[in-house]
């Protein structure tokens, strides 16, 4: 298997793990009710940065710009590098090694109409950035959210790695 489609196979993972791990957080709080606080939303922007430019990534190997897409693979490893920090700040805040945002409290749940008031009180989840609302296997949200970009950062940087290497490999071979 070519360096070329390593690369190409290892951004699609990272695509497609990158839209598994935000579906979550979505159905988490669609679904599951959980109004998530304002440090969980800002951890959901690399995603909303990173995925689009994977995307792009694979479009740019296909057309054979691997310079271009090698630096944008390392733009979209930052970009995780930073919410994987992001979720062990908040990961910290709640098991109390250092202290939360002083402005990040619960999430809001804004009823549609006076006479379900009652009834989104009862379902909404509502916690503040320094409160794990739910753990699985020791992690809560945001941990496993620490867990989830440093993967994907882990990712593009092979991907990275190997188009890099694939540019070595040219330019020896030429």
């Amino acid at each position: 298997m070519t360096a070329d489609r390593i690369s190409r196979n290892l951004t699609g993972l990272l695509l497609l793990g990158g839209l598994a791990a935000i579906a979550t957080a979505w159905g988490f709080q669609l679904i599951g009710g959980y109004v998530p606080c304002k440090l969980c939303l800002e951890q959901r922007i690399p995603y909303y940065v990173g995925l689009p430019l994977a995307l792009l990534t694979l479009f740019l190997m296909q057309a054979k710009r691997t310079g271009l897409a090698l630096v944008v693979l390392l733009i979209v490893a930052a970009v995780f590098a930073y919410g994987s920090g992001l979720g062990v700040y908040q990961s910290g805040a709640e098991w109390q090694f250092w202290d939360g945002p002083s402005d990040c409290g619960g999430g809001t749940a804004t009823p549609t109409s006076a006479a379900n008031m009652l009834q989104a009180l009862k379902s909404t989840r509502v916690v503040s950035c320094t409160e794990a609302s739910w753990r699985m296997f020791g992690l809560s949200f945001a941990g496993w959210n620490a867990v989830a970009s440093g993967g994907l950062a882990l990712l593009a940087l092979l991907a990275a790695f190997g188009l890099k290497r694939r540019g070595n490999t040219a330019s020896v071979g030429a």
